[in-house]
């Protein structure tokens, strides 16, 4: 028998409007969940039961009354911590401290999801600051793959990936600088989708890098992405990094616009990036069956571009960014900040003016090169990470937003989509991008390639 857990977002919605439980019992049966799984995931930072049971009774009286808010009306949603909720502390993956405030106001995503009737049930588990990528937190622990206890969920969104990919939330927002959204979701075999840069607004959004964040989403289908997406999207002119979408752009693409005739390209570079066998192996399955699908996969150079440099100076523009966001709280409030934290944030604030620019100056480069990509081909292919979830003991994976990054550094709309199982049961992901504010385009390509992959698996828990 299914449980309502196991429903995705838009099976969830179909049995709320149609009667099938009330929101009340949708929440409580998440709390259950989380009850009794999250003590050894740790997928939260706080659970807030009470106001999502509140809100799920409002929920049911709308119903009652025939005056749903739309589909997303007593859905409950994880936010990764790093967003503001009205009333509750943000961390920001930091210490909590006396002087730590609850947030006054929602973000703006959060005011978009409010009004469209969502849930809160919990605000998730991040790296520390969002500057990493394992969710190994020193103030609120690591969060635990739900396909491996031991082994990594991703970062710096881990505790929002591992939340959904473990049935303790319908979905999740996320942050994704570098590929925070996309790694988490490729080891926890969900759903990915960080849109066009300036899509979502960030404010209420504590920031890595003003030059390189994106909000984005964490659901188990791209359909639910898209349905999320809609929500939450939409200019914000309180916000600088909000952006006025074109004349003519629709996030609900036709039907009809999928892979067949798609012109993939697919980046030569990225053979520097050491693949794991396994996902070597499986994205060269992926690569046919584009082919089988119509798709002409075609392969493309970007000149002088190396990805590890490019990701690395990347890093310096995020980690002199962060510098400037976290200056007074750090002077004030020094203890709540880890030694390594504390580390990366001096580096951004010591280096020199030249070296900074330097960086800079590689990032727009690299950006302006891979833009004119599209040129020829409509969507660019890549494994999402050159590996599956690794041990915390491990140490991490050096490489693992190499073939991310310049996603951000463009502000393309990028997912990644679950390809399969590596030989030891953990799942790999697959990372498909577009042009800015060709995300609809994106999403009706990734909905075809997903229905083929037919990913169905779920984590042993």
């Amino acid at each position: 028998m299914t449980r309502v857990t196991d429903l995705d977002l838009h099976d969830t919605a179909r049995g709320l409007a149609g009667g099938d439980f009330s929101a009340r019992e949708l929440v409580e049966a998440y709390l259950e969940r989380i009850s009794a799984l999250d003590g050894e995931l740790n997928s939260f930072v706080v659970v807030l039961a009470d106001s999502a049971l509140a809100g799920a009774a409002r929920a049911d009286l709308r119903r009652a009354k025939r005056s749903r808010l739309g589909p997303l009306d007593g859905i409950p949603l994880a936010v990764k911590d790093n967003i503001d909720i009205a009333g509750v502390p943000t961390t920001n993956g930091l210490a909590r401290h006396d002087g730590l405030e609850p947030a006054a106001v929602d973000a703006f995503a959060i005011t978009r999801l409010r009004a469209a009737g969502a849930v809160f049930i919990g605000k998730s588990n991040m790296d520390e600051g969002a500057l990493g990528g394992g969710t190994d937190n020193p103030h609120h622990g690591r969060t635990q793959n739900p396909w491996r206890i031991g082994h990594t969920a991703g970062g710096s969104s881990g505790g929002s990936a591992a939340a959904t990919a473990g049935r303790l939330a319908v979905a999740a927002l996320g942050s994704d600088t570098m590929g925070s959204v996309r790694i988490p979701a490729s080891y926890c075999g969900v759903v990915g989708l960080k849109p066009t840069f300036g899509l979502v607004s960030t404010r209420g959004v504590a920031p890595m890098s003003w030059r390189l964040d994106h909000l984005g989403v964490l659901c188990r289908s791209v359909r639910d992405c898209s349905l999320l997406l809609r929500v939450i999207a939409g200019p914000d002119p309180d916000c600088m990094e909000s952006v006025q979408p074109p004349n003519g752009f629709n996030l609900s693409t036709p039907p009809g616009h999928g892979l067949a005739g798609q012109r993939i390209g697919l980046i030569t570079n990225f053979a520097e990036v050491p693949l794991h066998p396994d996902v070597a192996a499986g994205f060269s399955k992926a690569l046919k069956l584009l082919g089988d699908l119509g798709c002409e996969v075609r392969e493309l150079e970007l000149a002088n571009y190396r990805p590890t440099p490019a990701r690395l100076a990347g890093l310096l523009v995020g980690e002199a960014e962060s510098a400037v966001f976290h200056e007074a709280a750090i002077r004030q409030h020094p203890e709540i900040y880890s030694p390594y934290y504390t580390e990366m944030i001096t580096f951004g604030s010591t280096t020199s003016g030249l070296k900074l620019m330097k960086a800079e100056r590689r990032v727009r480069s690299a950006a302006h090169r891979f833009l004119q990509l599209f040129r020829d081909v409509n969507l660019i292919v890549s494994p999402t990470v050159p590996g599956t979830a690794y041990p915390f003991d491990a140490g991490g994976e050096p490489y693992q937003a190499d073939m991310l990054a310049l996603a951000n550094f463009a502000g393309c709309p990028a997912i990644s989509i679950p390809c399969g199982l590596d030989s030891g049961g953990l799942p790999t992901g697959l990372q498909l991008v577009a042009a800015p504010w060709c995300d609809g385009e994106l999403i009706a390509a990734a909905t075809s390639l997903e229905s083929a992959l037919q990913f169905n698996v779920r984590p042993p828990l």
